[in-house]
């Protein structure tokens, strides 16, 4: 039987208290809940200058600065906005932030209201010893992750663009770890591209289909071609991988040649190729069939990746800092969906993400044990420490 768990007061209890009071606002995409509000506080209390910016179409952002003194500049980019969650099936109500068996309950605590309490500790710990820090330190928060991410980061990179701004490293706080804390940060993602395919065709009675041109076979044609595409400049660690959605005939009925059918399908692909790319492939494959098809493009989302470079090099911080936590230094992966983290990344700014478990994320029950939170603080307080004390020993 669940049974709920009562923590005393301790730097422990700060950690989890901040993660509930996320949970509390049931901040559904686009809405913040005052989450923005409430961090952009508690920054200030740090020491941080607050840049609030003006909501677009419902999304509310914050940048919010603290200036240590000359030197290299960080960003730590997150969300507070969350996926909805009914209480059906859900063992607490999902925006109450109750502990149960040693773990916080409720949607976004790993996705991500974890990683940004765990970082709040960690910013603390740091403005606290403060005294041979060199450097910026942003914090990049948006409400507009979960949906159509138009609004949000994209928006917050443009700004700080604007600004002259140039983050030296990005800390993403998404849940990259799979079977234990720090076992995979992830130093890329995929780029992602939906598309529709109309095909069309020539209706008729299907007892003379001589007289027709079968929408549907042509798209059987299709779906195959698209199955055994080759994706030749897949880089080791971030294979491409096209899935079709769906296949769809309007108005079916059993005697009537479909004169039109419907093809959707989404394509993960490897940072070795950019959206341009991947379509001018797709439509060769399918050039054959041009003059039977329309081809519509969806929610063009552009890969990322960071490798290794010499001095200072943010990567090798974030791996060095979990090394030192879990005593394994963590694989690196581009798996998964987009992140935000396509909005900073550049040749200058290396962006790297690194945060609690992923296993129920989106999940009734969504939860993150808090001996979990607390090996994510130890981690962010070690990347920290390397980057604006030079320090090898957490905060």
């Amino acid at each position: 039987m669940a049974q709920q768990t009562v923590l005393k007061s301790s730097a422990l209890d700060m950690l989890v208290t901040r993660l509930q009071t996320l949970i509390q606002a049931p901040s559904i995409t686009p809405n913040d809940a005052g989450t923005i509000d409430w961090l952009a506080n508690e920054l200030q209390l740090l020491g941080f200058e607050i840049d609030a910016l003006t909501s677009q179409h419902g999304v509310k952002n914050l940048i919010a600065k603290r200036c240590f003194g000359a030197g290299p500049v960080m960003a730590f980019s997150g969300h507070v906005d969350v996926v909805p969650a009914k209480s059906v099936g859900w063992i607490v109500d999902p925006f109450q932030g109750e502990v149960v068996n040693d773990s916080v309950y409720g949607r976004g605590a790993a996705d991500m209201k974890g990683g940004i309490a765990a970082m709040l500790c960690a910013t603390e710990r740091l403005c606290q010893h403060h005294e041979h820090a060199i450097g910026t330190f942003y914090w990049l928060i948006t409400s507009d992750e979960e949906g159509e991410a138009e609004h949000g980061s994209k928006y917050i990179a443009a700004h700080l663009q604007q600004q002259n701004v140039q983050l030296n490293g990005c800390l993403v706080g998404e849940p990259t770890s799979d079977k234990h804390v720090g076992d995979t940060i992830k130093n890329g993602r995929r780029g992602a591209l939906s598309a529709r395919v109309l095909v069309s065709g020539i209706a008729g009675h299907v007892a003379y289909p001589e007289n027709t041109v079968n929408a549907a076979h042509i798209a059987g044609d299709i779906v195959s071609a698209l199955a055994n595409l080759t994706w030749w400049k897949d880089a080791a660690g971030s294979k491409t991988h096209l899935q079709v959605t769906g296949i769809s005939v309007p108005n079916i009925i059993d005697n009537l040649v479909p004169s039109e059918c419907e093809v959707t399908f989404n394509i993960r692909y490897s940072h070795a190729y950019d959206s341009k790319q991947i379509q001018s492939l797709v439509l060769s494959a399918l050039s054959k069939w041009n003059a039977n098809i329309s081809v519509t493009w969806e929610r063009p989302c552009e890969p990322y990746y960071t490798g290794n470079k010499g001095q200072g090099c943010f990567l090798s911080m974030v791996e060095s800092a979990v090394a030192s936590v879990t005593a394994q230094y963590p694989a690196l992966s581009t798996a998964g969906g987009t992140s935000d983290g396509r909005f900073f990344s550049s040749d200058f700014t290396q962006v790297v993400e690194c945060g609690v478990r992923n296993h129920t994320i989106h999940q009734t029950n969504e939860h993150v044990p808090i001996a979990d939170l607390k090996q994510v603080e130890k981690i962010y307080r070690g990347v920290l420490a390397r980057f604006f004390i030079g320090s090898n020993s957490a905060i």
